[in-house]
C-alpha cells in the first residue's frame, strides 16, 4: 500500500474544535446568546432570495458595496471613518487572518504572539509554514512591554498578532501600550528597514467598556497595523461566516493577491448586507450582554472565585486545583464552558439570564 505524501509538520496533528455537545445550556464558544430577530431573518431570506436569482453568474469580487457597508458600520461604532477600498472580508476572522499570514507571513519568516491567547493563531502559521513563537504576558495577562520588545527585537517576526480584548483573559490592550509596540514594531521587521505587520483581533471589540478606545483610531498614523472585527460575536451571526478588516490599502493589496477567486459568495454578501442595515438594533442587546457580564463577575466573586476584567462577552475565572473535574461536573449538570487558557482557569461566555442563572446554580453544586 502506497504512504500519501503527507505534510511532516501535520504529523499527529488534531483539528481545531471546542467541543460541540447536546447539552441544554452552551457557553463555550462566545456566541451571542440572542438569535436574530423576525424581522432580521425575513430581511436576510428576502436578500438572499434576490441574490439567488443570479447564481449563475460568479459573484462581485471586490463586494464595494458590502464594504461600504462595512466601513459604515465602523463609523457608527467607533467613530472612526475608514475608507471603503481600506477594508478587506472573507469567510470568518479566521480567513482573514489566514489570508494576512499567506501574504505577509509564509516560509522561512516568523509569527509572535504572547501566550495566553487565542489558540488558532499558532495553527495560521504552521499552516502558511511559518515559524511560531509565543512570548509571555504578566501574571495578570498584561503585555509586559519590555517582554515585547525582547521578543520582536530578537525574533525579527513578519507578523504579530494581538487580540483586544484578548481570548481566552478577555483583558484589552490600553491605548498606550499598543502605540509603544507599534513604535517598536517599525523596525522589526524580516529585513531590515521592514516593520513587522501588527495585526490587532478586535473581534469582541464591541463588548468593550466604556472608555475603553479601539485601535482603529490609531490606523491612520501607522500603515503597519491592521485591525480585524468579525459579525460572528456582537451580530449574533456566527453561522454567517464573516470577518472583516480595515488596513492601509498597501496591506489590502496584497491580501487581494492571494485569495481565492470569488472567494465570498453572493449569499453571504446578500446576507451580511442584510444584517449591516440591522445595525442599529445591536445596541441594546449589547448592553444587555454587557450588563450581565458585569453582573456575573460580581456573583463569581461572591462565590470565592478570582476573575480577569473582562471587555468581551466571555469571564475567565478560577482558580482551581482540577479544572477538568469542575468542567465535567457543570457538564453533567447539563451546562457546558471551556476549560482554555492558563491552568486553573476556566472560561464561560455570558448566555440569556436563564442560562447565566443555570450556569450559576450549577457551579455553586460543583464547588
Amino acid at each position: 500500500m502506497s504512504v500519501l505524501p503527507y505534510r511532516p509538520e501535520f504529523e499527529n496533528e488534531q483539528p481545531y474544535g471546542a467541543p460541540q455537545l447536546d447539552v441544554p445550556v452552551c457557553l463555550n464558544v462566545n456566541e451571542n446568546p440572542y438569535p436574530p430577530s423576525d424581522e432580521l431573518a425575513q430581511d436576510i431570506a428576502a436578500a438572499v432570495a434576490v441574490a439567488a436569482k443570479g447564481l449563475n453568474r460568479y459573484p462581485d469580487r471586490d463586494f464595494m458595496d458590502l464594504r461600504a457597508e462595512l466601513a459604515a458600520f465602523l463609523e457608527s461604532e467607533s467613530h472612526v471613518r475608514v475608507e471603503p477600498r481600506n477594508i478587506w472580508a472573507a469567510n470568518g476572522s479566521n480567513e482573514v487572518m489566514l489570508h494576512v499570514l499567506q501574504a505577509f507571513a509564509g516560509p522561512g519568516r516568523t509569527v509572535v504572539s504572547f501566550a495566553p491567547t487565542y489558540s488558532m493563531y499558532s495553527e495560521y502559521a504552521r499552516d502558511v509554514s511559518s515559524t511560531w513563537v509565543a512570548g509571555s504576558r504578566t501574571d495578570s495577562f498584561e503585555l509586559d512591554l519590555e517582554e515585547v520588545r525582547a521578543v520582536l527585537e530578537r525574533e525579527r517576526p513578519a507578523v504579530v498578532l494581538l487580540t483586544s480584548p484578548n481570548n481566552p483573559t478577555g483583558t484589552a490592550l490600553p491605548p498606550h501600550q499598543l502605540i509603544h509596540i507599534l513604535e517598536i514594531a517599525r523596525e522589526t521587521g524580516p529585513r531590515s528597514g521592514q516593520a513587522s505587520l501588527v495585526v490587532i483581533d478586535e473581534a469582541y471589540a464591541e463588548f468593550r467598556r466604556d472608555g475603553v478606545p479601539s485601535a482603529l483610531e490609531l490606523l491612520s498614523d501607522y500603515p503597519h497595523m491592521a485591525v480585524s472585527r468579525t459579525m460572528s460575536k456582537a451580530f449574533g451571526a456566527a453561522g454567517l461566516r464573516l470577518g472583516y478588516l480595515a488596513a492601509s490599502r498597501e496591506i489590502i493589496d496584497q491580501l487581494t493577491v492571494v485569495r481565492l477567486p470569488y472567494h465570498l459568495s453572493a449569499l453571504t454578501q446578500a446576507a451580511a448586507r442584510a444584517c449591516l442595515a440591522h445595525s442599529g438594533e445591536l445596541a441594546d442587546q449589547i448592553a444587555a450582554i454587557r450588563a450581565d457580564r458585569d453582573q456575573m463577575v460580581t456573583d463569581l466573586r461572591a462565590l470565592g472565585l478570582r476573575t480577569v476584567p473582562s471587555d468581551s462577552n466571555f469571564i475567565m475565572f478560577g482558580t482551581f486545583t482540577d479544572r477538568h473535574a469542575v468542567w465535567q461536573g457543570l457538564l453533567d449538570r447539563g451546562v457546558l464552558i471551556r476549560e482554555v487558557g492558563p491552568d486553573g482557569w476556566l472560561r464561560v461566555c455570558i448566555g440569556t439570564p436563564q442560562e447565566n442563572a443555570a450556569f450559576l446554580a450549577a457551579l455553586k453544586e460543583v464547588i
